[in-house]
């Protein structure tokens, strides 16, 4: 027991600042976790199951959403809006993408470097694709643009969060 404590503080201590806490679902996926629509229709119902109403139907294949919980083959996802409720987890993709978050236009840079060229500026709703993130910057491609841009102007990627 005293072992198991040990080591709980021990996963807590070596989490990156700000990221979420290593908690699994049933999936063995952590909790939480961003992941995207794979559908250019998917309804959002108010429980997990096709026999719940459906609450909202987002309409945009590649839309970045949050799970924060699982039952079975339903997963519960937030939007970026606070909006929750349950997917069928066929109509959701590993693949990670992210969206500007308000605060006016984001700066896309050729490399993660406040002094790189600046290659577009984004307004904030503009979606795009999630390769990499390392330190305080994202490497992501909107549109026809591929670049970096400051992680805290993306929603889709958890803060201290690193991957390639």
């Amino acid at each position: 027991m005293l072992l198991r404590a040990a080591a709980a503080i021990l996963a807590l201590l070596l989490a990156a600042p700000g990221a979420p806490a290593a908690e699994t679902g049933p999936s063995g996926l952590p909790l939480p976790r961003f992941v995207s629509l794979a559908a250019d229709r998917a309804n959002l119902r108010t429980g997990p199951g096709f026999r719940y109403p459906v609450a909202w139907v987002f309409l945009r294949r590649a839309m970045p959403v949050e799970v924060v919980g699982e039952f079975d083959q339903w997963r519960r996802v937030r939007d970026r809006d606070g909006a929750e409720g349950w997917i069928h987890k066929a109509l959701l993709s590993g693949r990670r993408t992210v969206v500007v978050a308000a605060g006016g236009e984001a700066a896309l840079r050729s490399r993660p470097d406040f002094a790189a060229p600046l290659l577009a500026r984004a307004e904030t709703g503009v979606r795009g694709r999630l390769y990499r993130c390392r330190e305080d910057w994202c490497e992501v491609r909107l549109e026809d643009f591929r670049g970096w841009m400051l992680r805290r102007s993306l929603w889709g990627a958890y803060p201290g969060e690193e991957f390639d």
